[in-house]
């Protein structure tokens, strides 16, 4: 298993820290040892366990808490929920559901983790109902009705 070892600040409602993640692909979620976990942020008990198994045959961690936290690569912020996991090696391992969702690629030859600075920009857009229903479209082929307003597009079905 090839991971990349990268420095993070890790911030919650109750403070910040700054550690190495693991930044593992093979792992599905992000984890975090529960004395760092509770030290940044309130804990969340989740709705039932999950397990997890480990590259060490017959191994399983179980996770029965997380926590939600703005984590810092190179200056720019993403945020995650992270799961509790006691015994976990590494104070914090980025994995796999979080490197997709903020688009991160891992370089192995260079030993960099790739962000897209695009995907870390807040976007708010104000869609006004006034103009969403003046640009009504009527588009007969799929018996449906075309919204479009600054630029976004909402369909709606009959």
């Amino acid at each position: 298993m090839v991971v990349l070892q990268k420095p993070v600040k890790l911030a919650g409602s109750k403070g910040e820290e700054e550690v190495v993640a693991i930044f593992d692909s093979g792992s599905t979620y992000s984890c975090i040892t529960p004395e760092l976990a509770t030290k940044l942020e309130v804990v969340v008990k989740l709705p039932e366990p999950m397990d997890f198994v480990t590259a060490e045959e017959g191994r399983k961690l179980t996770a029965t808490q997380r926590v939600s936290l703005n984590f810092y690569i190179d200056g720019y912020r993403f945020s995650d929920e992270f799961m509790l996991i006691p015994g976990l090696s590494e104070p914090v391992i980025i994995g796999a559901k979080t490197l997709q969702a903020w688009r991160m690629k891992l370089d192995f030859e260079a030993d960099e983790v790739i962000i897209d600075p695009r995907v870390t920009k807040l976007r708010l857009l104000s869609l006004s109902t006034k103009r969403l229903f003046r640009n009504v479209v009527a588009h007969p082929s799929v018996g449906s009705s075309i919204f479009e307003g600054l630029g976004e597009c909402a369909w709606s079905f009959r």
